[in-house]
C-alpha cells in the first residue's frame, strides 16, 4: 500500500466512524507475536473493530481474510483488555463493489471476518450496534492492558532473529514460568565464563512445551546480536526442527528484502540464518575432520537428551565415515571440541521431560560421566529439577548430580507449559495418563476446562472435520500418529510415507503436502519441537491398555510382538508423550475400532484403550460437534 493512499483511507474511515460512533482509533496498531502492524482498530461501546485496507483492490484475497482474522485471533487469546470484548476483523477492498454480509459472532465472540468495500462500513456498524457484548471495554482500559503472547517456535525464532527481545514475544504472567529469569541466569553463567576465563556446561530443564528451545534461540540470538567476536549457535539434532526453522527464517529474510526493496536471494538468505541454526551432527562432522579452535565461544544443544552413547556413535562412525577405532560418545566429543579453547566457552544443554524417543540416545547421564571422568576442570550449573525422575532415568546420573562440583540454580527449569497457552496443566494430563493414573488425568483434565477441549472418536472422518470445524484463520492443523502405529494403514494414515517437513509445517491451505490437508501423517520424530494449534492423535495398538497397565508392542512382518526391554518401553511412552503434547489450542484422539476379520486389529486391541481415555474424563465426540 502507498503511503498517501493509505493516509488518504485512514482520513476517510476516521470521517466514517465518527459519524456514527464515539470511539478510539489506534492506526498501525502492533501486534507483536506476528511481527506485523494492524492498519487500524476501533474500540468502541465494548467492541473492538481490526481493520486490514487493500487499496486500490477489486477483491478479497484470501490470504488477506486470514491475515485481519488472525489478528483479530491474536488479540482475544493474548491480549488481556481484549479477553472479554467482542471483536469484529474486518477487510476493506477500497475498489470493490458493494457485498452483502450477515455478522456473525463465534462462541469466543470473534467475528468471521467481514469483506465490505468503500461503502460497506455505514452498514458495518450499523449492523455491530445490534450484537451482544461481552463486556464493556472502554478505549484507555484496552489500550494500557497486556499484551502476553505465545508464539509458535517458528514466530519465535523469526522475531529473535529479527533481533527482538523474548520479552517482547513471551508471556509474563506471574503464572508462567519467567523465560527471561532463565535466559538471564544463562546470560550471568556466561559472562562470567568469559570475565575469568573458564570453560563452563549448563543444564536447563522444562516440561514439554514450556519454551526450552525458545530460550536456546533466544541465548544463540542474543548472544550472536550483542557479542560478535562470540559466534553463538543454536544446535539440535532434530532433522525437521532444523530444517523448518532455517527455511522459515530464509524466507521470512526474503520476504523482509521485499518489503523494504532489497533483493535477497533464497540462496544468499539460506547460508546466513545456516549460522545461526545449525543440525548438531554436521556440527560435529565439521569438526572431526578440523583439529582447531572452534569458531564458536557459546552453543547451545536443543534436546541434549537425545545425543548419542558410545556404542551408537562409534556404531555410525564405523559404518558411516570409516573410523573404525571412535570410541567417545557424542556428549564426550562434542565437549572435547568446545574444550580446545583455550580460554573460555559455555555449553548450554537443554533437556526435555521424557524427550527420548529412538534407540542410541543417551540421555543426561553421558554429559556427566564425560564430564567427570575427561574435563573435571570444567563448571557445572544444572536445574534443581535434573534428578527428576522423568530428566534422569539411570541411577549413576542421579549419584553423579550429587556432587558437590554442580551448582544448581531453581530458575534453570522451565516449569509451566507454554505451548499450550490455553492449557498449562496438559503436560500434568499427558503424564498421568501414561502413568494409567485415571484419578490424577481426570482432575488435570477437569482443571483445563472448556479453555482446551480435548475429545475421543472412533472415526476418522469425524475427527478431520471436528478439527476443520476449529481452526480459524490461518491456525494449523495436522495428524500425528506413532512411528510404530502400522496397523493404522488400513485406515489410511501410512506412517511409512515420509512428509516433507517444509512443506508439512510451513506450506499453506492450498498445498496438498501441508498438514492442513490431513493426509499425510506426522510422527514423533518428524514433529518434536514443533506444534501445531489442532492436532488429531491417532493411536495404534503399539500402546495399549490391557487390564489397567499399558502394554506395549512392536509390529514386526505380520504380527505383534511384545516389547520387553524396560528402555524401549520408555520410548514408546515417550513417542505417545510427544504426539499428546503437540497440541497449542486443542486435540482430537482417534482409537480405531478395528476388525474382528482382522488378527493383527482385532476391537479387543483397542476397545481397553478407548475405554481408559474415556474413563479419565475425555468426552466422545458427538456427531453434530464434527459438522
Amino acid at each position: 500500500m502507498q503511503r498517501n493512499a493509505w493516509i488518504d483511507q485512514i482520513r476517510y474511515l476516521q470521517l466514517s466512524l465518527a459519524s456514527i460512533f464515539s470511539g478510539t482509533l489506534f492506526f498501525e496498531f502492533n501486534i507483536p507475536r506476528m511481527g506485523k502492524r494492524a492498519d487500524c482498530i476501533l474500540v468502541t461501546e465494548g467492541i473492538v473493530f481490526v481493520i486490514e485496507f487493500k487499496v486500490g483492490s477489486l477483491a478479497f484475497d484470501r490470504h488477506a481474510i486470514e491475515q485481519v482474522y488472525d489478528y483479530a485471533l491474536d488479540l482475544k487469546n493474548f491480549h488481556e483488555g481484549s479477553h472479554s470484548a467482542t471483536i469484529v476483523p474486518v477487510l476493506i477492498a477500497t475498489n470493490a463493489a458493494k457485498v452483502d454480509f450477515v455478522l456473525e459472532l463465534g462462541a469466543d465472540g470473534v467475528a468471521t471476518p467481514i469483506c465490505i468495500g468503500r461503502s460497506g462500513l455505514d452498514d458495518l456498524l450499523a449492523q455491530a450496534a445490534g450484537i451482544p457484548r461481552e463486556q464493556p471495554v472502554s478505549s484507555p482500559d484496552w489500550e494500557a492492558s497486556g499484551y502476553k503472547p505465545t508464539p509458535t517456535i517458528i514466530e519465535a525464532a523469526q522475531a529473535l532473529y529479527k533481533s527482538h527481545d523474548v520479552t517482547e514475544i513471551s508471556r509474563s504472567d506471574a503464572s508462567a514460568k519467567n523465560l527471561k529469569a532463565t535466559s538471564d541466569r544463562i546470560a550471568e553463567i556466561i559472562e562470567t565464563s568469559k570475565r575469568e576465563h573458564k570453560k563452563s556446561i549448563c543444564f536447563v530443564t522444562g516440561v514439554p512445551g514450556a519454551g526450552k528451545t525458545l530460550a536456546g534461540l533466544n541465548i544463540a540470538a542474543s548472544r550472536a546480536e550483542r557479542h560478535e567476536n562470540e559466534n553463538a549457535v543454536f544446535l539440535s539434532g532434530n532433522g525437521p526442527l532444523v530444517t523448518v526453522l532455517r527455511e522459515a527464517l530464509a524466507r521470512d529474510k526474503v520476504e523482509q528484502g521485499k518489503f523494504s526493496g532489497e533483493k535477497i536471494s533464497k540462496k544468499d538468505a539460506e547460508r546466513e540464518v545456516s549460522l545461526f541454526v545449525q543440525n548438531i551432527h554436521h556440527f560435529r562432522d565439521h569438526y572431526l575432520s578440523d583439529p582447531n579452535e572452534p569458531f564458536e565461544h557459546v552453543v547451545v544443544f536443543d534436546e541434549a537428551q537425545r545425543a548419542w552413547t558410545t556404542d551408537q556413535t562409534s556404531k555410525f562412525m564405523q559404518a558411516k565415515r570409516g573410523l573404525a577405532d571412535f570410541d567417545q560418545s557424542e556428549p564426550e566429543f562434542l565437549i572435547g571440541v568446545m574444550d580446545r579453547h583455550s580460554e573460555w566457552c559455555t555449553i548450554v544443554c537443554l533437556i526435555g521431560g521424557g524427550q527420548e524417543i529412538n534407540t542410541g540416545e543417551a540421555g543426561l547421564g553421558e554429559w556427566l560421566r564425560a564430564v567427570e571422568n575427561r574435563f573435571s576442570d570444567w563448571e557445572v550449573h544444572a536445574s534443581t529439577l535434573l534428578e527428576d525422575p522423568h530428566y534422569t532415568v539411570s541411577q549413576d546420573a542421579v549419584e553423579l548430580l550429587h556432587s558437590p562440583k554442580i551448582t544448581k540454580h531453581e530458575d534453570l527449569h522451565l516449569s509451566v507449559s507454554m505451548r499450550s497457552f490455553r492449557a498449562e496443566r496438559l503436560s500434568s494430563f499427558v503424564s498421568s495418563v501414561l502413568d494409567g493414573d485415571v484419578s490424577s488425568a481426570s482432575e488435570a483434565l477437569a482443571s483445563l476446562g472448556d479453555r482446551y477441549p480435548i475429545l475421543l472418536t472412533r472415526d476418522l472422518v469425524s475427527a478431520k472435520n471436528w478439527l476443520n470445524s476449529r481452526a480459524r484463520g490461518s491456525e494449523r492443523t495436522g495428524l500425528v500418529a506413532s512411528s510404530g502405529a502400522h496397523r493404522l494403514r488400513p485406515e489410511g494414515i501410512h506412517i511409512k510415507s515420509a512428509i516433507d517437513p517444509k512443506s508439512w509445517f510451513l506450506n499453506d491451505s492450498q498445498d496438498v503436502r501441508s498438514s492442513y490437508y490431513l493426509e499425510d501423517v506426522a510422527t514423533e520424530f518428524d514433529i518434536q519441537g514443533l506444534e501445531l494449534d489442532w492436532a488429531g492423535m491417532c493411536w495404534d495398538a503399539d500402546l495399549r491398555m490391557v487390564d489397567g497397565s499399558w502394554q506395549f508392542n512392536a509390529f514386526k512382518g505380520s504380527k505383534w510382538q511384545s516389547v520387553k526391554t524396560s528402555t524401549r518401553q520408555v520410548y514408546l511412552l515417550n513417542a505417545y508423550r510427544v504426539l499428546l503434547t503437540r497440541a497449542r489450542q486443542g486435540m482430537i484422539i482417534f482409537v480405531p475400532n478395528g476388525d474382528p476379520k482382522d488378527p493383527t486389529r482385532p476391537p479387543a486391541f483397542y476397545d481397553q484403550t478407548f475405554h481408559f481415555l474415556r474413563g479419565c474424563g475425555i468426552p466422545e465426540l458427538k456427531q453434530n460437534d464434527s459438522l
